[in-house]
């Protein structure tokens, strides 16, 4: 056998008795869950926006960028929810590189998953206690989810797991709103698939148990863009795209149809000072066409406190991205006042 068995994790409960959230902040938590709701089932018209680092590699950083998003969060409170994009687990294509703090609490020490699940919720809950915002998070790996399920008010399937089935199992037992991206290959009917599979009940096996779930009807879909087989990306952010899905969804008998899309990623090709442009084309989209305004709730946008990005042991540069260009904070900020006027 070729695993080496280093040790037995504690269970998510004892876990979530030595890093545990306060009745406090569970109220906060409870709170923030129904704004977020709110928005996708369309019992608010508030616009949801997912906005933080490509990866949450410093607590000190990304707190002090909560705390920053938190004074928008109650200038723009009448029109937007802002959720911190707190992501802990980095995919990586070719398996190498900076995994994220799940595996590295600090990024350039060698790996130690329990210190890395403690430090996620030690992060989490100084960033909740200090802001009043919980945060969104990417499911890379679906076990996990039980270490932050009293933590986290979003969560994500990347593109490279939305065809997953344990992904897809997990989710149906969730009781918050989860996107599926589309995969790669741009295909809406793969995302479509996975809404379906996670808005309806399922008996499978989860951490040594049998469980059953009964579906999520929060389930939605993410539009990241694509990749075509020369590797050049594919936006799938344009006025055609949504009017597409939105086709592809009234042929589905889906409950709260909602897109959010991500204006990073191939939809940029990675070019992070391009999120302010989609932002802006998407937020036309939505007022010239109503059914097109019901069904985009949202954007994601990768930012920092400093923009670009920098190299894991190089002069590190405090509240830079150490994984995927992001946008600074200035821009950030501007584009979030922007989005709460033209909304």
């Amino acid at each position: 056998m070729s695993f080496t068995f280093i040790r037995q994790l504690p269970s998510p409960d004892e876990v979530k008795a030595l890093e545990p959230l306060s009745a406090e902040m569970k109220k906060i938590k409870a709170g923030h869950d129904r704004l977020i709701r709110d928005v996708i089932t369309g019992e608010s018209d508030k616009f949801l926006v997912i906005v933080g680092p490509c990866s949450a590699d410093n607590e000190d950083s990304v707190c002090e960028y909560t705390n920053r998003l938190a004074k928008v969060q109650e200038k723009v409170a009448d029109r937007l929810v802002l959720v911190p994009r707190i992501y802990t687990n980095k995919p990586r294509t070719t398996g190498e590189g900076y995994k994220g703090m799940l595996h590295q609490p600090d990024p350039e020490a060698k790996p130690d998953i329990l210190a890395g699940i403690l430090a996620i919720r030690h992060m989490h809950i100084r960033s909740i206690s200090e802001t009043g915002l919980t945060a969104a998070d990417e499911m890379l790996y679906p076990d996990n989810w039980h270490y932050l399920s009293d933590i986290l008010s979003y969560v994500a399937i990347g593109a490279r797991s939305v065809e997953n089935q344990e992904h897809r199992l997990m989710v149906s037992g969730l009781d918050i709103p989860v996107g599926m991206k589309n995969p790669t290959s741009g295909d809406f009917s793969v995302m479509l698939n996975s809404v379906v599979a996670a808005q309806g009940g399922h008996d499978f096996i989860s951490r040594g148990w049998e469980v059953r779930t009964e579906g999520n009807p929060l389930t939605h879909t993410i539009l990241r863009g694509a990749v075509n087989k020369h590797g050049n990306t594919i936006p799938n952010y344009h006025y055609e795209d949504i009017q597409l899905l939105l086709e592809k969804y009234e042929e589905r008998d889906l409950e709260n149809p909602a897109v959010l899309i991500d204006a990073n990623h191939s939809n940029s090709g990675k070019k992070y000072k391009q999120q302010i442009r989609i932002v802006k084309e998407i937020l036309h989209s939505r007022r010239i066409d109503e059914d097109i305004r019901k069904l985009v709730k949202g954007v994601m946008i990768e930012s920092y406190l400093v923009e670009g990005c920098q190299q894991i042991g190089t002069d590190h540069v405090y509240g830079k991205s150490i994984t995927d260009p992001c946008l600074g904070w200035e821009d950030t900020e501007k584009l979030l006042y922007t989005i709460a006027e033209q909304c």
